[in-house]
């Protein structure tokens, strides 16, 4: 059945999760050729792009909670892509050579996932609709 033909299509919970749900797919496919579930490979491509970059930082780019950004380095960790170090209070996040070395392979994933949202649902309206949404979550914002 399609979303729109659900008895719940005039809820915005149920169609927007519905919506997350098909893009998560498109992402994770987007994703599988690196080995890394979307939010470790835009996580790491913050710490590729801005080394010493900073937990809450990354949990201002990415909006997750500080407790996921630790979750998520912590995967990173095991998989030898980034090293935190401490500096009194501060924790710093760094790419390793390894997640170096994946840098390109990462944005292959990004314009992968790009382009197959794109074709489903047309470049312009890919467009308007994500800029929809960020000015709209921004209204939601507490």
């Amino acid at each position: 059945m399609k979303t729109s033909e659900s008895r719940y299509n005039q809820c915005l919970y149920f169609s927007s999760a519905a919506f997350a749900r098909k893009i998560e797919k498109l992402a994770v496919d987007s994703w599988k050729p690196v080995g890394l579930a979307p939010s470790h490979g835009y996580l790491l491509m913050n710490v590729l792009d801005e080394p010493g970059i900073q937990p809450g930082a990354l949990a201002d780019q990415l909006q997750l909670q500080p407790s996921t950004i630790t979750r998520l380095i912590e995967k990173l960790e095991e998989k030898k892509l980034v090293v935190r170090t401490t500096e009194g209070k501060l924790t710093n996040v760094y790419p390793t050579p390894k997640a170096k070395e994946l840098h390109p392979r990462l944005k292959e994933c990004v314009a992968d996932f790009y382009s197959s949202y794109s074709a489903a649902l047309g470049k312009e309206e890919s467009y308007r609709l994500v800029q929809s949404m960020n000015k709209l979550a921004d209204k939601i914002e507490k």
